[in-house]
């Protein structure tokens, strides 16, 4: 029997993606299928357009609302990527300013119990 591959993700991490994957072809479907409800209403106050207007028309409206979805999640995507670089950088600043901190309370706790020995090593001899 020959080992398994070890090309491509793990299998938890491929199931991951592809539920990923699954998951924004079903969101990106369901919005489809809102601009076409959109596009179909705004054609239905419209009765004089003939079919093709109607149907030149709803695709416009269909690609110009997709469009500016397609914007807005770009928009929110980079906020989000600003946001957790901000947020990495100010998480590792703290994760420095603790270790400083105890580093320096370890420090002190050594240097008070140096002269704490060094006291009672000096009383006893005395």
């Amino acid at each position: 029997m020959t080992p398994p591959s070890r090309k491509g993700p793990a299998p938890g991490r491929q199931s991951g993606t592809l539920a990923h994957e699954v998951e924004s072809y079903l969101l990106v479907e369901a919005e489809r299928a809102q601009a076409r409800r959109e596009a179909e209403a705004l054609c239905a106050k419209l009765p004089w357009l003939t079919t093709a207007q109607a149907d030149d028309l709803a695709r416009h409206y269909m690609d110009q609302r997709l469009g500016l979805t397609c914007q807005a999640l770009q928009a929110i995507a980079d906020r989000a990527k600003r946001l957790r670089g901000e947020y990495e950088a100010r998480y590792a600043a703290l994760r420095r300013t603790l270790l400083r901190r105890h580093a320096a309370c370890a420090c002190l706790l050594c240097g008070v119990f140096t002269a704490t020995a060094a006291v009672l090593a000096h009383s006893l001899r005395t």
